[in-house]
């Protein structure tokens, strides 16, 4: 079925825009100083992490923009402006906008692994981070640490590997960043694939004078999902043949086809899911004993705790999943493998995770962004008032409805569950009704969300 779909690169100024060398670095840039104090913050500013910019504008603001705003909007557009690999980016280039003659760069040049080409090192990166989330996420030092690592891999990785293997492999926010992009209304694609064809120099990948080989090491004449694309532009540049566009389209697409589906990107799936029921629990639930023990690292409390994190996230939630998807094979009476039916039917989960993680979000963000006025005038902690905001006292916004922005925002994301269930089935060309185990698993975890919050 032939989708709709508006290219924004017709409108002449987007188009100049998007296609020039400043476009990209401007964005970075912009964000750069803000990274920077938001570390410095966590390293010499005060240790309360409601009074420091490290803590309330990487995991309240920042956080905020990117799971409400830009993903479900704009998909990777975060990955186009982040600061974390710029710094090795440029020392790889030896340059900061204009492409050096002949293309040198400064690195190894070493090729990843090929086992390694996928998003499994993203999956347990993200966990990793999550395990210990409630001391990166109220301890300014511990936050400043975890930042500096990642731009530290990403230095090294620019040195020693070909492009951004950091951001493609690595970077565990823009794993789910590429796993949820694909609901969003925005992509980058070819706009005819018969003039690629005929093109023998493919300076999207390879690069020219005009730009650079796509540094997210995709091929962008067969690009066909968000995921792995961030929207850096360069393929617009290095296009002789103004081949590339940015379009705007339906919402959700990338999940209208089973093609391409792979079990890292659905255990990524699995594992956002389960960390947004975790975070709503511990975080937001009413039994402080948990949220205790999630910061109280290292004692038994902790490993208890940590054994049921990973246990839910890599066996249970996933086993269950696993059942659903054995019942439904059997109602199916196809021949299809479990590995199979597992896979394709664990993208349903992708908007039904980013509803989640949308609720979480605002559970959280409603209550603490005034925090941001007061750090942005005193960042560090250290009595400045530098926009007058220092005293503005703590108010929670929108506190009375934020169960009516929930329950909406958790009810479409079923919604679109049980759509992609459905499309899934008639796919692989069975009977509808063999999604119905996977309907009632979204349904289930969906209306466990709506008790916790309700």
């Amino acid at each position: 079925m032939t989708v709709a779909r508006f290219e924004l690169t017709r409108i002449p100024l987007f188009k100049r825009v998007v296609k020039s060398r400043w476009f990209q670095w401007t964005l970075m840039t912009l964000a750069l100083p803000f990274f920077i104090v938001a570390i410095l913050a966590g390293f010499f500013g005060t240790p309360a992490g409601s009074r420091n910019f490290g803590i309330i504008f990487v995991w309240i603001v920042w956080w905020a923009l990117v799971i409400l705003v830009m993903v479900p909007l704009a998909g990777r557009l975060w990955c186009t402006m982040c600061p974390m690999p710029a710094p090795g980016e440029w020392l790889q280039r030896l340059a900061f906008i204009t492409p050096r003659a002949g293309g040198k760069v400064f690195t190894r040049g070493w090729k990843w692994h090929p086992r390694l080409k996928n998003m499994w090192l993203q999956n347990f990166s993200f966990l990793a981070i999550a395990l210990f989330s409630v001391v990166i996420l109220t301890t300014p030092f511990a936050s400043a640490l975890v930042l500096t690592a990642f731009v530290a891999i990403a230095i090294g990785t620019s040195v020693l590997f070909e492009r951004r293997v950091f951001c493609r492999y690595l970077c565990p926010v823009g794993g789910f960043i590429g796993l949820y992009s694909q609901v969003a209304p925005v992509e980058v694609r070819v706009k005819d694939y018969s003039i690629c064809m005929t093109h023998t120099d493919k300076t999207c990948y390879r690069g020219n004078d005009e730009g650079y080989g796509c540094p997210w090491l995709v091929f962008p004449a067969t690009l066909n999902k968000n995921t792995y694309c961030g929207m850096c532009s360069e393929c617009l540049k290095t296009c002789p043949h103004d081949n590339m566009g940015i379009f705007v389209r339906t919402p959700g697409k990338d999940l209208e086809t089973t093609q391409g589906r792979r079990l890292d990107e659905a255990y990524k799936a699995f594992i956002m899911l389960t960390c947004a029921l975790a975070y709503s629990i511990v975080l937001i639930g009413p039994w402080s004993v948990l949220k205790e023990s999630a910061y109280a690292v290292a004692t038994p409390a902790w490993f208890a705790y940590a054994f049921i994190f990973l246990a839910s996230n890599l066996v249970i939630v996933p086993g269950i999943f696993l059942l659903c998807a054995w019942t439904t094979r059997k109602i199916s009476l196809q021949k299809f493998s479990l590995r199979r039916t597992f896979v394709e039917y664990a993208y349903v989960l992708v908007p039904l995770g980013l509803a989640a993680w949308a609720a979480f979000s605002l559970s959280f963000v409603l209550v603490n962004f005034s925090y941001a006025w007061q750090v942005l005038s005193d960042p560090f902690g250290w009595g400045w008032d530098l926009f007058g905001t220092a005293n503005w006292t703590w108010t929670p916004y929108l506190t009375g409805m934020q169960s009516f922005l929930q329950v909406p925002i958790l009810i479409a994301g079923l919604v679109a569950a049980i759509g992609i269930a459905f499309r899934t089935a008639r796919t692989q060309g069975v009977p509808q009704r063999a999604a119905l185990p996977i309907v009632a698993f979204c349904t289930a975890f969906t209306t466990l969300l709506l008790w916790l919050y309700v």
